[in-house]
């Protein structure tokens, strides 16, 4: 017989962490019951709190729809206002099995339970298999919503059944609810998937693969201009750029250690001739390898060696997204071979204030970095060198606290050959992702006994800061769009004006115009279709193009151009000349868009 094992709980002295994990957990059943009553036949997963809400998952005789939501919450909320007790008790875990017989992943879970572990959650007649943590009746669950439905896989593996996700929504008060859902609709307004479409950025085919980005003309203009802006900021700070092959010998990568961490996230070997070669997951192997070829002196030190490298990962199909998630990616990628602890502290620094400047020219505001430790007691996961992980973990402490800059620190999440800093920007639905990390590596030069003559004449072993700065390409424009919601600054603008003649008779002055843009390398473009000219600017402000040259009879006798910029500001007729020199400032200047990227 079952006998409780929770009283009543107060919810009010409690964290409001814990308040809402609390209440979002008993929304996830009540969730179930709403669910078993519409599919008797339903299996039952799991149904755990998270940050904005709740999930539950089903295997379900057959798919759900946006009508069955509906349904289900309607029936959630008769469920709440019956304001139900919350009952805990403990069972045998013999008892547990025969209560939950027709429930294949309750038996899975019940695997992994100790006797004298057991315990499951009723309320009104249902019953669910529950290590606790509720509201005390479903009255106090608050305000909700049922979101949407997704694809699951049980335990997250693809080698178990696939499973229906309903996701939930809850917060405490109808106010955070309406807060939430108008942020949703703020992140679906800035996703870069829908600009990048609207914009022609770039485009996804089913044909060329999940996560294979194709750069479209104006897309692969604002990649280029990124890409020299950084190169040349490298170039300015002793960087010497290279080009390394996409594939080698899988002897590479294991000789790195990254086919032993890595493998199940790289494409297939590929065999040739007795030999076997992989696309490359990451670039440190063939720089180290540049390294390697020669003799260096302490005197040449430290060493950069940058590239904007390809590289490619077997993203599972559910985590691939637009260009922020891919399975072959640009990185601007870096290695900096330093002969002493002194060199690979002044190394990270400057890092760290090159990502500082770049980040301010892009208007980026709200990132934030994390200090990555290794864990001392997962022998697996991380190499095993105490000492090697405490200096690199101090110094890198060290240096992020004397740039002044704040940080938090998360054990377990180092790379698994040394610590990093990694830098953790906010996208436009909320989400923290890491956007670059810097890493310190004492172990790959032992691994490739890397050498270098000291000012004793000496052999020594390097030290390694592996390093990026913009992140991937893809991740990057992807994050870009969203924060500019397209609006890109003139800089970076796939077209910098339109010129729009109003009528055939200025097609001829509307190249003559363009081309004197042209000259001082402005990219321009003559809009000459048959079409009005109110059409023509709308079409411009839709394509969002910073500026646009209306001509006519006036301005071509003038030798002049009515100015429009984006959003319908209307600076009036201005002589090409000053045109061009009001482009080229607001260019080589890198400026803003006022009230485009998002303030912090």
């Amino acid at each position: 017989m079952a006998s409780p094992v929770e009283e009543h709980v107060d919810l009010q002295s409690l964290p409001k962490d814990e308040r809402l994990n609390r209440m979002r957990h008993s929304a996830a059943h009540v969730l179930a019951e709403a669910m078993v009553e519409l599919m008797p036949e339903a299996e039952l997963g799991i149904g755990p709190p998270i940050d904005t809400g709740f999930y539950y998952d089903f295997r379900l005789p057959r798919p759900l729809t946006q009508e069955d939501l509906g349904w289900l919450e309607e029936r959630m909320r008769r469920s709440i206002a019956g304001k139900h007790p919350f009952v805990m008790s403990a069972l045998t875990k013999a008892d547990a099995e025969q209560r939950w017989a027709k429930q294949p992943f309750k038996l899975d879970l019940l695997k992994d339970l100790d006797e004298g572990n057991v315990t499951q959650c009723t309320h009104a007649a249902f019953t669910d298999l529950c290590r606790g943590g509720h509201v005390n009746n479903t009255g106090e669950i608050p305000a909700f919503k049922l979101m949407s439905i997704a694809g699951a896989y049980w335990r997250g593996s693809e080698k178990n059944p696939q499973l229906q996700r309903v996701y939930g929504a809850l917060f405490e008060t109808p106010e955070e609810l309406a807060g939430y859902e108008q942020a949703l609709e703020d992140a679906k307004r800035r996703d870069h998937r829908r600009i990048g479409r609207e914009l022609d950025l770039f485009a996804l085919y089913d044909e060329v693969g999940p996560g294979h980005v194709i750069w479209l003309p104006d897309g692969a203009t604002v990649r280029r201009e990124l890409q020299r802006w950084i190169e040349d900021l490298e170039v300015e700070r002793g960087y010497q750029h290279v080009i390394t092959p996409v594939v080698a010998k899988r002897e590479l990568y294991v000789r790195s250690g990254h086919w032993e961490h890595y493998k199940d996230a790289m494409y297939p070997v590929m065999e040739r001739e007795g030999e076997e070669y992989c696309l490359r997951p990451m670039n440190c192997p063939s720089h180290i390898m540049i390294f390697a070829d020669g003799l260096h002196s302490y005197r040449e030190m430290p060493i950069r060696i940058a590239e904007l490298g390809n590289m490619h990962r077997w993203e599972k199909s559910g985590q691939v997204s637009g260009m922020s998630r891919v399975r072959i990616m640009t990185l601007n990628d870096a290695h900096i071979f330093c002969a002493d602890i002194a060199q690979v502290e002044a190394e990270v620094e400057g890092v760290l204030r090159l990502m500082e400047e770049v980040y301010g020219v892009l208007g980026l505001r709200k990132y934030s970095y994390q200090l990555s430790l290794g864990d001392p007691g997962d022998k697996e996961k991380y190499v095993d060198n105490p000492p090697m992980w405490e200096a690199g973990e101090s110094l890198l402490r060290r240096v992020l606290q004397r740039v002044g800059l704040e940080f938090e620190e998360a054990k377990g999440e180092a790379a698994f050959y040394g610590p990093k800093i990694d830098v953790q920007f906010e996208t436009a639905a909320g989400k923290d992702e890491t956007l670059v990390t810097v890493q310190v590596d004492f172990h790959l030069p032992n691994q490739f006994q890397l050498e270098f003559v000291g000012e004793d004449g000496e052999r020594h072993q390097p030290i390694i800061v592996h390093r990026g700065v913009i992140s991937t390409m893809e991740r990057m424009v992807a994050l870009l769009i969203e924060e500019y919601e397209g609006h890109f600054p003139l800089w970076l603008a796939p077209a910098q004006a339109v010129v729009i003649p109003i009528a055939d008779r200025h097609v001829a002055y509307a190249n003559a115009v363009a081309a004197e843009l042209r000259a001082a390398n402005l990219r321009v473009r003559v809009d000459d279709r048959n079409e009005r000219m109110n059409g023509k600017i709308r079409d411009a402000q839709l394509k969002k193009v910073p500026y646009m040259l209306v001509v006519g009879d006036r301005e071509a006798e003038a030798h002049a151009a009515a100015v429009r910029v984006r959003g319908g500001g209307d600076l009036g007729a201005m002589p090409v000349t000053d045109i061009v020199a009001r482009l080229r400032g607001e260019r080589d200047s890198k400026a803003l868009v006022p009230g485009v990227f998002r303030e912090r």
